[in-house]
C-alpha cells in the first residue's frame, strides 16, 4: 500500500496570524483602489449635507453613483449650518485628507441668513478657491440666491459676490444650486428652505451638467 501523505499541521497561532495578514492585505488593496479614484470634494452647508433625510438620498450621493461609473468618487465634507468663515477653517484639512481633483464649493447662504458682511463672504470664498487651486484642484463655485423678502438690493449684491469671485479666481460658476426647483414649493420641506428627497435628483442633474465636462476633460488628460 502506498504511504499516506500527512498534511502538516499549522499551529493555531500561526494560522491566526496568517488570516489576519490576509485580511489586512485585502483591506489595504481596497483602500489603494479607493484612493486611486479621482475625487470630487463637495464642500457646502445643509443644502449639500442631505438635511432632513438619509445621506444616501441626497444629491451628493446621487452624484457619487454617476462618478463611480467613470472611475471617480464624491466625498461629501458638507456641514449643516456652515458659514464661509467656518469653511475657511475646515477646508485645509479636507484638502490634505482627500487630495481632490475637483472641489464643489457651496457656501454663503448661512452668511446671508445671519446678516454677516458680504465683503467677508467674498474674502472667504476667494481664500477657499485659492487654497483649492494651490492644492491642484479645479473649483466649481456653486452660488445661491436669497428670497425676495431680503430686498432687491441685497439679493442683487449677494449674487454679485459669486460672480466676482468666479471672475477673479477662474473658478467655474453654477449661479444657483436650487434653480431647477426654486419655483416649485412642493419640492421643499416644511421649513421652505431645504429641498425634499424628491428634489435631489433634479439638483444632481443640475450640478452634473457642469461637472460632467470637467470630469471628461480630466480623463482626457490622464489618458495614455
Amino acid at each position: 500500500m502506498p504511504h499516506s501523505v500527512r498534511t502538516p499541521r499549522v499551529p493555531k497561532v500561526m494560522l491566526a496570524v496568517f488570516l489576519a495578514l490576509s485580511a489586512f492585505g485585502s483591506a489595504a488593496h481596497a483602500r489603494t483602489n479607493d484612493e486611486a479614484a479621482s475625487t470630487v470634494l463637495v464642500f457646502g452647508d445643509s443644502l449639500s449635507a442631505a438635511y432632513g433625510m438619509a445621506s444616501e438620498q441626497g444629491w451628493v450621493r446621487l452624484l457619487d453613483a454617476r462618478l463611480a461609473e467613470r472611475g471617480w468618487r464624491a466625498v461629501n465634507a458638507s456641514m449643516s449650518g456652515e458659514t464661509s468663515s467656518g469653511g475657511v477653517s475646515r477646508l485645509p484639512a479636507a484638502l490634505r485628507e482627500h487630495r481632490p481633483r475637483l472641489v464643489l464649493l457651496e457656501l454663503g447662504a448661512n452668511d446671508a441668513l445671519r446678516g454677516l458682511p458680504l465683503d467677508m463672504l467674498e474674502r472667504n470664498l476667494l481664500r477657499m478657491t485659492e487654497l483649492s487651486t494651490q492644492q491642484g484642484a479645479e473649483v466649481v463655485l456653486i452660488g445661491m440666491q436669497m428670497p425676495p423678502n431680503f430686498g432687491s438690493d441685497f439679493t442683487r449684491l449677494f449674487s454679485a459676490v459669486y460672480e466676482r469671485v468666479a471672475a477673479q479666481s477662474g473658478a467655474r460658476l453654477l449661479p444657483f444650486l436650487l434653480e431647477p426647483i426654486a419655483e416649485d414649493r412642493s419640492l421643499f420641506q416644511a421649513d421652505q428652505i431645504h429641498p425634499t428627497v424628491a428634489a435631489q435628483s433634479r439638483i444632481a442633474d443640475h450640478v452634473w451638467a457642469v461637472l460632467d465636462p470637467l470630469v471628461g476633460a480630466a480623463q482626457a488628460v490622464d489618458a495614455p
